[in-house]
């Protein structure tokens, strides 16, 4: 008899005890998690998965590329075994994630239903700890597929998952691409029902709640969210009808919680959590659960009361002078954070900047739009930084990122120059100035519209298995680039020197229409005056034989370099050339030329075309490819000359040997002057040019 009042009595109990249940009709809640408690044990942990000492069950430890997981110990009855499909089941849980900012936390977490719980092999970061699953074994220790349903808080946008945005819950099946999903809300019942937004990022020590249902017969799936201290809603923020029998494949399965962090250290804690299967999920007791790392509980504020007179007085002889103490240091702490957070996000803002009008970007933003500038989102390095792919997380435009290196010497110089330079440019043919962002600690960056195509020099020697453009696509490149540069030099409403026009700095868009960008080495002055450089910069192959001698940039340097250019995109081939016979190197120009003097100019033309082109077109740019580049300023076409020339309006001059003999002295003529007609093909220092302006041609 005693027995039977034994088991009827913990029959009645049952629903509060963790894992007590009935098959089929399993339910757990767990108040908090104290550490070495009785039901330590019934919660399997792995990576940084731990139970802190306030009774935490944290996920995450506020490290970069954090990743850790919590299961309940047995698997759970999810299906019944007459008819194959899976019962109705309720979650509830209180969760909290932290981070050092208030606006800015990786990556998330979630609650997972998956056969297995050995996730080891999983990957951390906008994976959630649930991607690239390997294990394909069945058993209890881990997944027998990729078949998991998770309900996601995520707090990064990732776009190769389609997210909506970086605050949002989603519902993931087999995948982290989400089914649906709603940016984190509540239906607030104290105002009729209407929408709130919240934060997923906990602030002053705030826990969320988080409610999932789901009905067997009626496939009905409810997603529910509360800060804490709000009861739960009853409309919820996510309802869809899903089947989860085709998901949850075998009749037991596992629940539990998973969470990562990317580049940025955040804490994912669960603080409680209740489950049940055809029934409602337990109450939690809101008085046991844990208090966040900086809550402050008043909870037993009211015991000192009766305390005796005398050890009141003592206590307060003893903790006024550490109260004050605690306060001053508190204050002191805090501030001192509050300064490195500033120093941190603090941007310059100078008297320039307010003179162009590209829009500023939040470094946020930035961070986000290349998820923490990975390695996987480089599109290019050059002598001033590295290039990143992007979507911005609110407008979800492509772009560019450039970010300027830390150790270019003249960084800030080229960031300031290529601002206000492009900021109020506009043509269709060169590359668009989105905006900026400019940190402290030299850290610089600028924004451009993406060019999806890459760079031209891809696509000339073939690199990235880039196809070979037909003649009639080179073509229209050199007018798109001619036309930029015509504009540059004489439509704005200053004269603006490129002075680094090359193939690699040509981009190509999603309808292959070209754009010359990277204005880093621009300069600009107002017509009818004269600009006075001493600083010779560049990219061999491409430098004018008078800006080498003088250091004096003009726009007839930068159609010395078009010229080159020409003979570039015609020829297949740099503009420096390597000689195995001679063991040396020579310029395109001077094999042009040779060819030219001996009437067979056309074999300078990219052979992998296999004749397919227009010989009068081809004749005529190689031609004006060696106008362009004569070795004097003076002889040489002007870019409004250039663009009659290739549009037609004006023939070619009609030129004979005697009118190029002037170019022919770039070979043979020693009584030349040499700096102006040579290039140094050591790193030696030509006039007061210094190594690390000059790039070799490519």
């Amino acid at each position: 008899m005693s027995s039977f009042l034994v088991a009827f009595v913990l029959l009645c109990l049952g629903l509060n005890l963790p894992g007590f249940g009935d098959a089929g009709n399993e339910s757990f809640v767990f108040s908090g998690f104290p550490a070495g408690g009785a039901d330590a044990d019934l919660i399997t942990l792995d990576g940084d998965g731990t139970v802190t000492g306030e009774g935490l069950l944290e996920l995450t430890n506020n490290e970069t590329d954090s990743k850790g997981h919590a299961f309940y110990r047995n698997p759970v009855q999810f299906k019944d075994s007459s008819n194959g499909t899976v019962q109705s089941f309720s979650v509830a849980f209180v969760f909290a994630i932290m981070s050092a900012y208030s606006d800015f936390s990786s990556d998330g977490m979630a609650f997972v239903i998956a056969p297995g719980k050995d996730f080891s092999n999983a990957s951390g970061a906008q994976y959630l700890g649930l991607g690239l699953l390997n294990s394909t074994t069945s058993s209890n220790n881990g997944p027998s597929s990729d078949h998991f349903f998770a309900v996601e808080l995520d707090t990064i946008k990732n776009n190769e998952f389609h997210d909506i945005d970086a605050n949002h819950v989603g519902v993931d099946i087999n995948a982290l691409s989400s089914v649906y999903s709603h940016t984190a809300a509540f239906h607030d019942e104290t105002d009729d029902g209407a929408l709130t937004t919240f934060s997923l990022i906990s602030s002053h020590g705030k826990a969320m709640q988080a409610w999932v249902d789901y009905d067997g017969q009626s496939k009905q799936l409810n997603v529910t969210l509360a800060p804490m201290g709000v009861t739960k809603p009853s409309k919820p923020l996510l309802s869809n009808t899903t089947d989860l029998s085709p998901v949850i494949t075998d009749d037991k399965a596992f629940v539990g919680f998973s969470g990562a962090t990317g580049p940025g250290g955040s804490q994912h804690c669960v603080l409680a959590w209740s489950f049940a299967v055809n029934g409602p999920a337990p109450p939690i007791d809101f008085t046991k659960i844990p208090k966040l790392p900086n809550s402050n509980s008043n909870s037993n504020s009211n015991s000192s009361h009766h305390h005796e007179a005398a050890g009141g007085v003592k206590g307060l002889e003893i903790g006024l002078p550490i109260a004050a103490f605690v306060f001053i240091l508190t204050t002191c702490i805090t501030a001192i954070l509050l300064v490195r957070r500033h120093l941190t996000y603090a941007e310059l803002r100078e008297d320039w900047e307010v003179e162009f009008g590209p829009h500023r970007f939040s470094y946020k933003d930035l961070f986000q739009a290349t998820e923490g500038f990975k390695s996987k989102h480089l599109l290019g390095a050059g002598g001033f930084g590295k290039v990143y792919k992007g979507v911005l997380p609110n407008s979800g435009t492509e772009v560019a990122v450039k970010r300027v290196s830390h150790d270019s010497s003249q960084g800030l110089r080229e960031f300031i120059s290529e601002v206000v330079s492009i900021g109020h440019l506009r043509h269709r043919n060169l590359v668009q100035l989105l905006g900026y962002c400019r940190r402290k600690h030299r850290e610089l960056l600028l924004v451009y519209d993406y060019m999806p195509n890459a760079s031209l020099d891809k696509y000339l020697y073939g690199e990235d298995d880039k196809p070979l453009l037909e003649w009639a696509q080179r073509l229209q490149i050199v007018k798109d680039v001619a036309s930029g540069l015509f504009y540059l030099h004489e439509k704005w409403e200053q004269v603006v020197v490129h002075r680094d026009v090359k193939a690699s700095n040509v981009l190509l868009d999603g309808a292959m229409v070209a754009h010359l960008g990277d204005f880093g080495l621009a300069r600009l002055y107002d017509h009818g005056a004269d600009l006075q450089t001493t600083h010779v910069v560049g990219t061999m192959g491409y430098i004018a034989p008078e800006l080498a001698r003088t250091g004096k940039a003009s726009p007839l340097t930068d159609v010395y370099a078009f010229g080159t250019f020409l003979l570039e995109v015609t020829c297949g081939r740099r503009p420096v050339l390597v000689d195995t016979v001679h063991h040396g190197r020579k310029l395109l120009v001077d094999r042009v030329l040779e060819c030219w003097h001996r009437g067979s100019l056309e074999e300078t033309v990219d052979s992998r075309l296999q004749g397919n082109y227009n010989v009068d077109e081809a004749r005529m740019v190689l031609m004006l490819g060696l106008m362009c580049s004569h070795p004097f300023p003076g002889e040489r076409p002007t870019m409004r000359q250039v663009m009659q020339y290739l549009d037609g309006d004006t023939p070619l001059p009609e030129l004979t040997p005697a009118d190029m003999s002037l170019l022919s002295l770039m070979q043979n003529q020693t009584s030349f002057d040499q700096a102006a007609l040579q290039y140094p093909w050591s790193g030696s220092s030509m006039g007061t040019m210094t190594t690390p302006d000059i790039s070799c041609g490519r």
